[in-house]
């Protein structure tokens, strides 16, 4: 399924939203929002600095409200709306969770795994494919990370 103009847009700009949180807290700026049924039902940014939890990243966060909120661990009427491809272990999630759709603001040529280094969420081996749309608002996706990295240096 294709970008759907205004409605994907609004809903990374709701991810955007949650990147902004975690920057406002000194965490990486990555957002995520999980959209059943054409409504959000989870949103999350990344809290690793706030837990001091290793995998407290914005997509394992969302998945797991997502799955409160559905009483299952099936997410297969899913859409996944986050502002960084995902690494290994958030991608691997999505499969585990078999969410049907991952839409992702700015690649990651350093370990993005939905296309840029490796496809995990694509890969014909596993028995669940996620169908993957990247791109979506990257100028400002890349933008916070940007302003974050520059800002610790």
């Amino acid at each position: 399924m294709p970008i759907n103009n205004d409605k994907d847009i609004d809903l990374m700009q709701e991810a955007l939203k949650e990147a902004e949180i975690a920057y406002s807290y000194h965490e990486v700026p990555v957002g995520a929002v999980a959209v059943y049924q054409n409504r959000i039902i989870a949103r999350a940014h990344n809290r690793k600095e706030e837990l001091q939890d290793p995998i407290a990243h914005a997509e394992i966060l969302v998945l797991q409200q997502a799955a409160r909120h559905l009483g299952s661990w099936h997410l297969e009427d899913i859409e996944l709306y986050v502002t960084l491809e995902p690494c290994p272990m958030c991608a691997y999630a999505m499969l585990q969770a078999r969410i049907k759709r991952l839409i992702f603001g700015t690649p990651d040529p350093k370990a993005g795994a939905a296309g840029s280094i490796i496809n995990i969420v694509q890969d014909k081996r596993f028995n669940h494919r996620i169908e993957v749309v990247g791109g979506l608002l990257n100028k400002e996706c890349s933008l916070i990370l940007q302003k974050f990295f520059q800002e610790r240096r």
